[in-house]
């Protein structure tokens, strides 16, 4: 091969795996946020969505015209550590009012290529009125037309909506205000990631709550893999029979992607949370090669610990949230918090939890002003515990919140004599943060950047 087909072909390697990562970081990427990344994948379309598949069996669709390219990214399991964020208040995650608003909102829009934020709510007043399951959209109150605007200004950010006259955040102070919009309803059919749609589940209202486990986990089967029905049925016999025994092809499809999911989608995959059929997959020869084939394919860098495994990104493309990280309060305090959490080998009581971060309120009366009331400490240390669990760093055993092995990537240490000698009365954190800014397990070894 010449120096230029080995030039191309390295190019087109880098732009690959620059690709891969882009994607991971935004599934729903648009030419209007990120002109370059998008040229990039729209350029590469062809080897992205075959490794996706391959890899993961994630299914991508680029539309060159409409400006988008969407991964549908299906979970391997339940997860709630990246929900929809207001885009206003801090970025607080959508409660279930928000919830159901984007989903009668949506389903008004199919069929409204244009439409005014008036005509809108009048729509969503009828839908929910119509449905006894759902509580009723009243936009007289300001809550109310807070948490509309909040759907409103979401489905703007995906491209659904786009507003031609008028602004948006106009309507919180009055019902009145004047917003027209256009509507993408082809960009709304993509949203959707799972590959079952949830009218295929309809069950009775009542029985909602009782069955939503085997609900969520009705929308996320795929019939690639055999083993399951296609819906969720009653439980008979005759659904027992339309159930398809998982082949030998199959069960090994799904190992890889369900292994590979996990490590290309969560901070930290530890060998502890696998089930058996996967371990064994990524302790065999051929899923080790998957493996560091896949993510060499994607330009990670692969640690591997005692515990489990980390990607590096060393570009920081496909990092969607950081760890540490000063962009809130809670956040902040989590980093802070985490000291006693790993003080503590068998765990501490979220009383105890509560406890500290009183003591830092008290030592910061100017700091998290928010918290600044008589349950705020208790609701600090909630919220902090919080983000430590959706990065991987703790879990709830028990009552309590135990450290898990990447925790102590960010325990604190007494500092050397040459340290003390440099900056008296100071500690040195002696362990590091990956340049993607997501901790990873490194078996015991603390070594890196001061914090």
């Amino acid at each position: 091969m010449s120096t230029l087909a080995n030039q191309l072909a390295a190019a087109e390697r880098e732009e690959v795996a620059r690709g891969i990562r882009l994607l991971l970081a935004r599934p729903l990427l648009t030419e209007a946020a990120d002109p370059t990344g998008f040229e990039l994948v729209r350029r590469r379309r062809e080897p992205l969505a075959t490794w996706f598949d391959y890899t993961c069996g994630w299914s991508l669709v680029v539309e060159p015209r409409r400006g988008y390219a969407r991964l549908a990214k299906v979970r391997a399991d339940a997860d709630a550590s990246r929900p929809a964020r207001r885009p206003r208040s801090g970025r607080a995650p959508f409660d279930r009012r928000r919830y159901v608003l984007l989903c009668v909102t949506a389903a008004e829009l199919l069929s409204m290529p244009m439409t005014t934020i008036g005509l809108l709510a009048d729509r969503a007043v009828q839908a929910t009125a119509a449905d006894q399951a759902l509580p009723a959209f009243d936009p007289v109150h300001r809550s109310e037309r807070m948490a509309f605007v909040d759907v409103l200004k979401l489905l703007e950010s995906y491209g659904v909506l786009r507003a031609v006259d008028g602004a948006t955040e106009a309507y919180v102070e009055s019902a009145e205000a004047k917003v027209l919009y256009g509507v993408d309803t082809t960009m709304l059919l993509r949203l959707p990631a799972a590959p079952v749609g949830a009218s295929r589940l309809a069950v009775p209202p009542d029985e909602v709550s009782a069955r939503f486990e085997e609900l969520l986990a009705g929308i996320v089967r795929e019939r690639r893999y055999g083993g399951t029905s296609d819906a969720v049925g009653d439980g008979t016999a005759e659904e027992a029979r339309s159930a398809t025994a998982a082949t030998e092809p199959q069960r090994n499809l799904w190992l890889r992607h369900s292994v590979l999911r996990r490590l290309f989608d969560d901070p930290v995959l530890y060998r502890a949370d696998l089930t058996e059929d996967e371990l064994a997959y990524v302790n065999s020869l051929t899923g080790r090669q998957i493996l560091r084939r896949s993510v060499e394919q994607a330009g990670f860098v692969l640690e591997e610990r005692a515990e489990g495994f980390l990607l590096v990104d060393p570009d920081a493309l496909a990092t969607d949230v950081r760890f540490p990280d000063d962009t809130s309060t809670a956040r902040v305090a989590a980093l802070l918090l985490l000291e006693p959490v790993c003080a503590a080998p068998a765990g501490i009581l979220p009383e105890q939890l509560a406890e500290a971060g009183a003591d830092l309120l008290r030592r910061f009366p100017r700091w998290a002003k928010a918290y600044q009331s008589q349950d705020g400490a208790a609701r600090l240390a909630e919220h902090a515990v919080r983000v430590l669990r959706d990065a991987g760093l703790v879990q709830q055993v028990g009552g309590r919140v135990v450290a898990r092995p990447a925790a102590h990537r960010y325990r604190v240490a007494e500092p050397t004599s040459a340290d003390a000698a440099e900056k008296p009365g100071q500690r040195k954190g002696t362990n590091r943060r990956d340049p993607t800014g997501t901790p990873a397990s490194d078996g015991g070894l603390h070594e890196g950047d001061e914090q």
